[in-house]
């Protein structure tokens, strides 16, 4: 993976606007029977940082992009979002769950590209 999507580069800005870390954009494109085209991984250090960078990525996609989710899940403790964007899932993890559910891992194999954090 070279270059991010306009739509992705949404996200990423959205998510560093909240100071959200260790960000990683996953390629799904080759591999077969995917639900999606990219997953956009990141955390934020407590619930609330997750329930703001949530936040940030819904109005920028809708403000740039008229893009809103299709189904957003984990809202009701901010331990682990899903934002359902249909070609690309946006994940924002507190660290602890990040970790136990490891997503990062299930998709190895696949190109991915992480983004350097922004202080």
């Amino acid at each position: 993976m070279k270059k991010l999507t306009k739509e992705l580069k949404t996200i990423v800005d959205a998510i560093q606007d909240k100071k959200g870390k260790k960000i990683r954009v996953v390629d799904l494109r080759r591999i077969d029977d995917t639900i999606a085209q990219f997953l956009v991984i990141c955390e934020g250090g407590t619930p609330n940082q997750v329930s703001a960078i949530t936040l940030s990525v819904g109005e920028k996609m809708r403000e740039k992009w008229d893009e809103r989710p299709t189904t957003v899940d984990g809202t009701r403790n901010n331990l682990w979002v899903a934002m359902d964007y249909a070609d690309t899932i946006v994940h924002v993890f507190v660290p602890d769950c990040r970790e136990f559910y490891d997503i990062d891992h299930l998709w190895e194999d696949a190109p991915s590209m992480e983004i350097e954090d922004i202080d």
